[in-house]
């Protein structure tokens, strides 16, 4: 499917989506497959008909101290030591839900200088629709609080592919890159797909490792409110 067609049908989905309150959609995926482009294009396409909310897991990381606690390598540490649940739960997801204030913050960590940072708060209107990428949403205890969700699929080989490109200044070089995906973050996803199967909890699933010809892999009827 030619990445237009997707992102149309994606968009005619999501606009058709109804509740009493803005509507929360989750779009996960591990890292570098995607996720945060097509939320950004469909940010694009569905804010000329709904107003649009962009926020993301970066903005809900711990501290670096408590993130690494477990060792800079750790797979275990990334998959289970790297988010705040708690604050993107109380601070976004339930406001923004069934008899919520729609009164939310998009932010309460800042990851790039290891500081908390109190995005302000702001109010969504009913219509509004939340995209909300990042890493392991569809976690039990999240689950329940998004009103669709989407998988962004990538082959492993190409994640790494695509890292080498965007980290290796950041990490201090291509191979740098290569260890610590082989090592903590490819690794930590594979705890995640063990554990809670986000592929098959997922409402849609998209293979994006061609990102001009991404495959609907799954596209189920939307959950009933």
């Amino acid at each position: 499917m030619k990445r237009p067609e997707l992102l149309e049908l994606l968009g005619g989905l999501l606009l058709d989506l109804e509740r009493p309150h803005p509507v929360r959609v989750a779009l996960d995926g591990p890292d570098a497959a995607g996720k945060t482009m097509l939320a950004d294009e469909l940010a694009e396409l569905l804010a000329e008909k709904r107003p649009v909310i962009r926020a993301g897991i970066d903005g809900f990381h711990k501290p670096r101290e408590y993130r690494l606690r477990r060792g800079l390598d750790s797979p275990e540490g990334y998959f289970l030591d790297s988010f705040d649940y708690e604050a993107l739960s109380g601070l976004l997801l339930e406001p923004l839900g069934p008899g919520g204030s729609r009164r939310y913050r998009r932010a309460v960590f800042d990851y790039r200088v290891d500081e908390e940072v109190l995005a302000p708060e702001e109010e969504a209107q009913a219509g509004a629709i939340l995209l909300f990428d990042g890493v392991f949403l569809l976690r039990p205890e999240l689950r329940p609080l998004w009103d669709f969700s989407i998988f962004v699929h990538a082959d492993f080989d190409e994640i790494v592919r695509r890292v080498e490109a965007r980290d290796r200044e950041l990490m201090g070089g291509a191979e740098a890159v290569r260890e610590r995906y082989r090592a903590r973050y490819i690794p930590g996803q594979e705890l995640y797909f063990s554990r809670y199967a986000p592929q098959q909890v997922a409402d849609m699933v998209i293979d994006n490792t061609n990102v001009k010809e991404p495959m609907l892999i799954r596209f189920p009827e939307p959950r009933r409110p």
